[in-house]
């Protein structure tokens, strides 16, 4: 394979309005089809509403049958237009095209299979790229290198508090027991969680005086909690953004180079390797 597009001059004029995004056709295509999946996530939500459902339901199916075509159409047109077009359908966007047609003629089979219908929310992700918004996805590079460098810490974490609830659900069970309320040690595991994360749902609520005692302690712990992760993942995150601000090229002094990047986006020289400031 020399890698030369076989494409006839029709596909490839089909594909820089579906694919690219420097033309005015290929961002008015881009721009319509956003308007087109907002609608429809739109139809989705307002069908599942009973008053809605009840008097506008008919229509509302058939917008959404009207839509379901619209994509069905747009996929297709997007297999045949691609250079490639296995690449297309195992990519993350071509992955989303197909999973955002399948719900409607999976409802044809399983009575409300159209409400995964939803997951065409996910294909908004490409205005990131048709409003030139890619700048923000750096910057959620930066947080998502932060997050992977407090993983061990954050496992430790949640390996504590798991243990936190399981006693103190225990112990809940054991004072209160099912007269209480807390009718297994599950259940009261769920009583500890709404109560560590200081949710406090009142469902469930101790009766005993050393049953309120121990909640007392819970809620004070789960305050104390809550300051942990935060502090961890800030830490992390001045780290990594520290990192990426010290990668400047040599050349035309440009900063904010990612961990991984090679060379620099402006100038093309090859950067130096990375360095870890002290915190």
């Amino acid at each position: 394979m020399n890698g030369r597009d076989t494409r006839s001059a029709w596909r490839r004029a089909l594909g820089d309005v579906i694919f690219g995004l420097e033309t005015p056709a290929a961002r008015a295509f881009d721009v319509a089809l956003i308007w087109l999946i907002f609608a429809s996530v739109l139809a989705v939500m307002f069908e599942s509403v009973p008053e809605i459902n009840q008097q506008f339901g008919r229509a509302l199916r058939l917008l959404e049958w009207f839509f379901t075509a619209v994509f069905t159409i747009e996929y297709l047109l997007r297999l045949l237009s691609a250079r490639r077009a296995w690449n297309y359908v195992r990519s993350y966007y071509g992955l989303i095209d197909l999973l955002s047609i399948l719900p409607s003629y999976l409802s044809l089979l399983v009575p409300g299979g159209q409400y995964l219908l939803v997951v065409r929310a996910l294909r908004l992700l490409r205005m990131f790229r048709v409003f030139k918004m890619l700048r923000y996805l750096s910057e959620a590079n930066v947080l998502g290198v932060a997050l992977r460098e407090s993983q061990s810490k954050i496992t430790v974490f949640l390996v504590t508090v798991l243990t936190l609830v399981t006693v103190f659900g225990t112990a809940l069970y054991l004072i209160e027991g099912p007269a209480g309320g807390f009718t297994s040690i599950p259940i009261s595991i769920y009583w500890a969680v709404v109560t560590l994360a200081t949710v406090g749902y009142g469902d469930i609520v101790p009766q005993t005086w050393l049953g309120k005692l121990v909640a007392t302690l819970a809620m004070l712990l789960g305050y104390a909690i809550i300051a942990v992760p935060t502090g961890i993942v800030t830490v992390s995150l001045a780290r990594a953004q520290q990192r990426r601000e010290d990668r400047a090229c040599e050349q035309c002094h440009l900063p904010r180079h990612e961990s991984d990047a090679v060379y620099c986006r402006r100038c093309g020289a090859l950067l130096p390797e990375g360095s870890v400031s002290a915190p």
